[in-house]
């Protein structure tokens, strides 16, 4: 995670993102839930005060952020400000940033702009971590809906709210400026932004006109280790007669990819060519990888208004994002096997777990190993044009909104890595030497950083590029009362064409020979070759340099070595059009609000239906095919999602909602493309590997349920619960199948037979859980105390739902088995102590989540097949002086404890992070220094 927020200004926003409550702009106005009471006060107080009226008002539970002044939300990307949101998960922190989100557990939230669905490229929702935080009004997290908003996104709607020159009295500007130090890249990189807003009364109306930029750059540098997989050896003293020699590896006549992976028992036999075999379980490698990587995020945000009366306002609205990627991937793979020289005693060097037969340490001898360089780009530009029309109707009772929207994003990829290998070498290895982390040395560590041991291997040089496109329409209109059971009654229709194409490029050669020798690495030249330094240094006994073939630079000559692998030249080079969608979705809806008194309090009602309907036609080419040729095809699927919220006020301070609504995921486009992405045998079971989309997936259906109480016992202070339930209909599971591919030009590992996995929708599930939070600013403190609050939220959840098992020959369903929901923790919270006092806002805060399922791994090796993340945790500080009450400077730090990213295999009972421990990765501590300045 890298997260480097700013917070300036006369007053600090340090406890605004934290409240579990929505916090929403509001008048600065302390109104207690006590009427009468006409005390007032400013600055961060004031904000959650009205920002927990805002949840308090409001019929659906919605969360919020809200930057409560132009400039000041204090994070880099919408991800990163979330994370501190009740119910929502950060699932993954790798590569110096917070990634992708989940809301109750659930991963897929749909993503609005300003109210307009937006998306990446050819996929179904938008990359998040790509919205900077400094052009951010606000974002809604609506985790009910109405029938008036879009129907996809289980998880529910996050709603990123740009600013418009109408949000100001007059002119206005804010600048503002950040260094970012990166620990483990030792980089301090620029975060800046600037907003410049006026409006104008003329003859014809107000005009106003708001251009809002942000840029940021990012240089990282992630380090990981992994234990390899498990796999059979036979042991020292294998029996007569079954033809293994002493911990020979056992490739063949064992069940590959059990979930449990194979019984674990001291003694345990698998019986082959009629022999029962005692075995151990073994990794069969060690490899580290060291990835450095630079990103860049340019936006931009246009806004035009005009309001030539006070009944109408029409808006123009321009946003770009955009993305460049690169990383440079520097791998290191030793392999720990029985092919190399054993020793004469062998057994004397194996250590196992006690009562099983895991081996945690061991040396072998002469052991085969390669080093790899992986270069990477990626680049994305993402624009959205946007009318906007709204008019009040009926002496101001009603009013209609239309809105006309076009969108692009390209995203372009590249990938260019060779392989080098080196001499056999001693290895002395415990695959987890403590906290999960193995170590490893080689007898002669010297071979590792010299380039004229190592000779060039296999070329992989890859590219695709996917695109996409969507014109929308919405038209809606609604008419309110002041009194009676009616209150409001509101309809709209909504038409989306989207298109999104993908097309790909995939060449691999094999090993380069000069007169049949191996080519040495030296060949490259001088710039041809990379050596790291200080990998994990001090922190595991692993190398911590060693070279590798330096495809940054190779890839401005990337012709010349492909010509020397006998691959296509740019001349030549194409990408095939694999994938092609054109989907047109039409919804209606038809929503009323109403009221009635129940025991002389106020019962709120809102009750609608939503009908969708959605036609998608696409074409795939099989690139594998003898003759490859489009193949056209069609679904279509339509489908009425009822909706209903109640709102029960019990007291002035006691709250009742509920809430009940039906939502849609959407197969995303990539899992409808059949196109096979392969692997090839690389660990001798006889399949390769590989994956592909299924067209026939449907969408998935989840029945929603909430019921909230929220007790507002004091001015500035709330404390709330909400229990729900997602009872889950057709999601979406992989299932093993082998398959026949020949012609598929792997060459590492070649084999004509994969192992297949496929999306279906097979799959049932039920995710239920308690939200708890807390919002607590004291009024009783004296003097530099007041100002001193606590904000946080605890989330509880239990999540289950049965994965159909496949027979991989056949595909068909064999069994089943039972198992949370992926990326689901059962507990998380976060705290803050927030203090803000005159000039001085601070807090410090700390984010935990328990550890959850996170993948399967592919059906080919011993150990359970599902992987675990273990529990993750982050303490961030945040500190802000403000000079002026235009300027101020701020000073925070991320990941002050260095905390680990860690995973392991587990399937039910099975497993755990010591004997089943698998990869670490070192998550970076950051620091920021920045200066803000605004004037409006």
């Amino acid at each position: 995670m890298n997260r480097k927020p700013i917070i300036l200004g006369s007053v600090s926003l340090l406890s605004l993102l934290l409240a579990g409550p929505a916090l929403a702009q509001t008048a600065a106005a302390d109104t207690d839930a006590t009427a009468g009471d006409d005390i007032v006060v400013t600055g961060v107080r004031a904000s959650i005060v009205g920002a927990l009226n805002v949840r308090k008002q409001s019929t659906q539970i919605v969360d919020s952020i809200v930057a409560e002044d132009v400039g000041k939300l204090p994070d880099n990307n919408v991800v990163e400000a979330l994370q501190r949101v009740t119910g929502v998960q950060v699932t993954d922190r790798g590569n110096g940033e917070a990634g992708t989100i989940s809301i109750r557990g659930l991963p897929d939230p749909v993503t609005t702009l300003n109210g307009r669905n937006i998306f990446t490229a050819a996929g179904q929702s938008f990359a998040l971590q790509d919205v900077s935080a400094n052009l951010i009004k606000s974002v809604d997290i609506y985790k009910t809906r109405a029938a008036d908003q879009l129907e996809t996104g289980l998880a529910g709607q996050v709603d990123i709210k740009t600013r418009r020159p109408f949000d100001f009295n007059g002119f206005a500007i804010s600048a503002l400026a950040r260094g970012v130090y990166n620990e483990q890249s030792d980089k301090i990189d620029p975060n800046a932004a600037l907003l410049i807003s006026d409006r104008w009364t003329t003859g014809i109306g107000d005009i106003g006109l708001l251009v809002n930029g942000s840029y940021n750059k990012s240089r990282y540098r992630t380090q990981s280790v992994t234990a390899g997989a498990f796999v059979p050896f036979a042991t020292e003293n294998p029996p007569a007669g079954s033809g293994f020699t002493p911990l020979q590896r056992i490739f063949g006549g064992w069940p590959v990819g059990t979930n449990a992976g194979l019984p674990t028992a001291p003694g345990s036999t698998l019986n082959l060519n009629g022999v029962d075999v005692p075995y151990y379980l073994s990794r069969d490698a060690v490899f580290s990888t060291d990835l450095y990587g630079e990103r860049e995020r340019p936006s931009v945000n246009v806004a035009l208004q005009w309001a030539p009366n006070s009944s109408s306002v029409y808006t123009a609205e321009f946003y770009y994002s955009g993305f460049r990627g690169k990383t440079y991937n520097d791998l290191m793979f030793s392999f720990v096997d029985w092919w190399g020289n054993l020793g004469n005693n062998p057994g004397s060097t194996i250590q196992l777990y006690p009562g099983t037969n895991i081996v945690k340490s061991r040396q072998v001898g002469n052991v085969a190993g390669f080093n790899s360089g992986d270069y990477a780009t990626n680049r994305t530009d993402s624009f959205v044009y946007a009318l906007n029309g709204k008019w009040d109707v009926g002496d101001g009772r009603g009013k209609i909104v239309a809105d006309l929207a076009y969108q692009t994003s390209k995203n372009r990829q590249t990938f260019f890595a060779m392989r080098t290998y080196r001499p056999g070498l001693d290895v002395d290895v415990d695959f987890n030497a403590g906290g999960g982390i193995p170590s490893y040395k080689f007898a002669n560590n010297g071979v590792l950083t010299d380039p004229g041991q190592w000779t060039l291997g296999e070329l992989y040089d890859n590219a695709n590029r996917d695109t996409g496109s969507a014109a929308t329409f919405t038209l809606d209109g609604d008419y309110n009362w002041d009194s009676g059971f009616l209150r409001r009654i509101k309809a709209g229709i909504r038409y989306d064409a989207r298109k999104a194409d993908s097309w790909v490029r995939t060449q691999d050669a094999g090993v380069p020979l000069s007169n049949g020798a191996p080519i040495p690495l030296t060949a490259l030249g001088a710039s041809g070759a990379f050596t790291n330094s200080g990998f994990f240094d001090g922190l595991a006994n692993v190398p911590t340099s060693w070279v590798t073939a330096n495809t940054r630079n190779l890839w401005g000559e990337a012709d010349t070595i492909r010509s020397q692998y006998g691959l296509a030249t740019s001349n030549d080079l194409f990408l095939t059009h694999v994938f092609a969608v054109d989907e047109n979705t039409m919804s209606a809806y038809i929503m009323a609000d109403a009221e009635l008194t129940v025991f002389g309090r106020p019962l709120k009602l809102e009750a609608g239906v939503r009908y969708t309907t959605v036609s998608t036609h696409f074409s795939f080419t099989d690139r594998y095919a003898e003759n490859p040729t489009p193949t056209a095809s069609a679904n279509h699927s339509d489908r009425f999602l009822p909706s209903f919220t109640a709102r029960y006020d019990l007291t002035d301070r006691l709250h009742l909602r509920f809430n009940y609504g039906e939502t849609l995921r959407r197969p995303n486009f990539s899992d409808l493309n059949p196109n096979y992405n392969l692997t090839g045998d690389l660990t001798g079971t006889g399949n390769g590997s590989g994956s592909a989309g299924n067209p026939n997936l449907r969408p998935t259906v989840s029945r929603n349920y909430d019921l909230a109480l929220e007790w507002y016992f004091d001015r500035s202070s709330a404390i709330y619960a909400t229990g729900f339930i997602r009872d889950v209909d057709g999601l979406v599971v992989t299932l093993p199948s082998r398959r026949y591919i020949p012609n598929n030009g792997i060459t590492a590992g070649p084999t004509d037979y994969f192992i297949i996995n496929s999306p279906v929708n097979a799959s049932k599930g039920v995710l239920k859980g308690v939200e708890l939070g807390l919002t607590y600013f004291p009024t009783y403190l004296p003097g530099p105390l007041n100002g001193l609050g606590f904000v946080g939220s605890l989330t509880l959840l239990d999540s289950h739902q049965n994965i159909p098992e496949a027979d991989s020959a056949t595909g068909q369903i064999v069994g089943e088995s039972t198992a949370p929901f992926f990326g689901v923790s059962n507990v998380s919270y976060n705290a803050t102590l927030a203090y803000d006092h005159g000039p001085i806002g601070a807090r410090l805060s700390y984010i935990w989540r328990k550890g959850f399922i996170q993948s399967k791994e592919a059906a080919l090796f011993a150990n359970p097949i599902d992987i675990w993340r273990k529990a993750e945790r982050s303490l961030d500080f945040q500190l802000t002086y403000s000079v002026t009450k235009d300027l101020g400077v701020t000073f925070d730090a991320v990941n002050l404890t260095k905390s680990k990213q860690q995973n392991y295999y587990r399937y039910e009972n099975v497993g755990n992070a010591t004997e089943y421990n698998l990869g670490t990765t070192l998550l970076p501590r950051t620091f920021a220094i920045g200066v803000r300045y605004t004037f409006k």
